[in-house]
Parts: structure tokens; C-alpha cells; sequence
């Protein structure tokens, strides 16, 4: 009475050998857009960030990521000591660093 008779579909046997990868390819596409314009971004900035971080040495001047604002007074593996103010000297781990403000230059040799 509330049920209506169900009519069996035809097979869909002959269907073409590239519809299951048509049906992908949109995926695929959006992976490929977000890889592009997101997930190689991110890694180029995480690669320029160890790369800023390893190079950093004595005499260069910081920001933390904190906000705190000195000049590198040692550095040793994972920790630099940076002096906040005459006296005054912190330690932060390396990977807090945020930003070099000025890098020491080394000294040109004079002969």
C-alpha cells in the first residue's frame, strides 16, 4: 500500500574503463592546488627558519618570539644566553627565535 514496487535498474556492466579514474581526478586536482599554494609555502618558511636559526652566533642581535628583544651573548647547542639589558642575560632556546634584527659582520682582514 505505502510501498511501491522496485523496478531493478539496468547492469552497468559496459561502463567505460576510465570512469573510475575520471571520477578521481577532481581529488586529485584539489590536492594538487593545496600542495601549491599551502603545504610548500609552510615548508619553505620552516626551512628558512632553521636555516636563520642555525646561522645565528654571537653579537646578533634578536627578537624571541615572546617579544623579547636583546643581543646573542653566547650560543651553544640548543640555548643562546642573550643580553636583554646592561647586565642582564637570559637564555632562550634557538628555536624561539623569531627574527634577526641586525647580524654582526665579520671583520675584513686588512693585507
Amino acid at each position: 500500500m505505502f510501498v511501491t514496487p522496485a523496478y531493478a535498474q539496468a547492469a552497468a556492466g559496459g561502463a567505460a574503463p576510465g570512469a573510475a579514474l575520471m571520477q578521481f581526478i577532481p581529488l586529485i586536482l584539489i590536492f594538487a592546488i593545496m600542495y601549491f599554494l599551502m603545504i610548500r609555502p609552510q615548508q619553505k618558511r620552516v626551512k628558512q627558519h632553521r636555516d636563520m636559526v642555525a646561522a645565528l652566533k654571537k653579537g646578533d642581535h634578536i627578537i624571541t618570539q615572546g617579544g623579547i628583544i636583546g643581543k646573542v651573548v653566547s650560543a651553544r647547542d640548543d640555548e643562546l644566553e642573550v643580553e636583554i639589558a646592561t647586565g642582564v642575560k637570559v637564555r632562550v632556546v634557538r628555536a624561539t627565535v623569531s627574527q634577526v634584527v641586525s647580524r654582526t659582520e665579520p671583520v675584513a682582514a686588512n693585507g
